[in-house]
């Protein structure tokens, strides 16, 4: 019957299923470029943030570089376009070698400073002479200077008083400092012409003998050079008519341990 026929089911084409379940070639090729996009722009977003990172690290070491070629206080900068104006003579034994740095600032100021170091590049001594220019601001405290000039946190104290060839010669310590460990700074100030010459010294062990070296380390800077500035080249010279000799004695200093101060330094 016709009606009662069941409808005879044919099995499928084998080679038509197959190519059912098998991916397109076209599709295989999109897929492929596609993924290789992808780790091709995941490789140039890695290179851009590497040179990201090294362009941040070299900006910081930049930075790093000025801040040593720039001394505390708005406007100091480095010069190489100055030559050498002082020296401190001969390297003694203890001393390995001998720093020299010009700073100017636009207002006329300039800072030489001197800074010898011995074993292991350990600072020993340093040495600053400041031609004032009218960037001085007689309001600040010189002590202030000096903290940092030492790379010293803690406030300074007087720690007595010094002859030198430039006259009477101020020092400071640290407060609460160890004598054995404690650097000794020094100052003094001269009107005419608007001179200041300070610094410091780590030399020896104890703060007389620390003194005596101080004294020393002041007696034996000499001009080199005055330039068009006739009143620095007769300040030195007058000095040197009143340049004592440099021996391991302090009956020469003063007793007071913080003497009361007046005047300028």
């Amino acid at each position: 019957m016709a009606n009662g026929r069941l409808m005879q089911s044919f099995p499928a084409d084998p080679a038509h299923s197959h190519r059912d379940r098998r991916t397109h070639p076209a599709l295989t090729s999109v897929a492929d470029e596609v993924c290789a996009t992808v780790a091709r722009l995941f490789a140039h977003v890695g290179t851009l943030a590497l040179i990201g990172i090294l362009a941040v690290h070299g900006w910081d070491q930049l930075q790093t570089v000025l801040a040593k070629e720039k001394v505390p206080g708005t406007g100091w900068r480095t010069t190489h376009r100055w030559h050498r104006a002082f020296t401190l003579g001969e390297l003694d034994p203890s001393e390995k070698s001998e720093a020299y740095t010009i700073f100017r600032h636009p207002l006329g100021g300039r800072k030489d400073i001197l800074r010898r170091t011995g074993a292991n590049d350990k600072v020993l001594a340093e040495l600053e002479i400041y031609r004032i220019g009218a960037e001085f601001d007689p309001a600040r405290p010189p002590t202030a200077d000096l903290a940092t000039l030492m790379n010293e946190t803690r406030p300074l104290e007087t720690a007595g008083i010094i002859d030198s060839k430039f006259g009477p010669m101020v020092l400071f310590r640290p407060i609460g400092a160890m004598e054995a460990g404690s650097c000794v700074s020094f100052m003094r100030r001269i009107d005419d012409p608007a001179l200041e010459i300070s610094g410091f010294s780590c030399q020896r062990d104890t703060l007389p003998a620390r003194r005596v070296a101080i004294g020393c380390l002041v007696n034996r800077l000499t001009l080199l050079a005055g330039g068009n500035e006739p009143k620095l080249a007769q300040l030195f010279a007058r000095a040197e008519l009143q340049r004592g000799k440099c021996t391991a004695s302090e009956n020469w200093m003063t007793d007071a341990e913080n003497p009361k101060l007046r005047g300028t330094f």
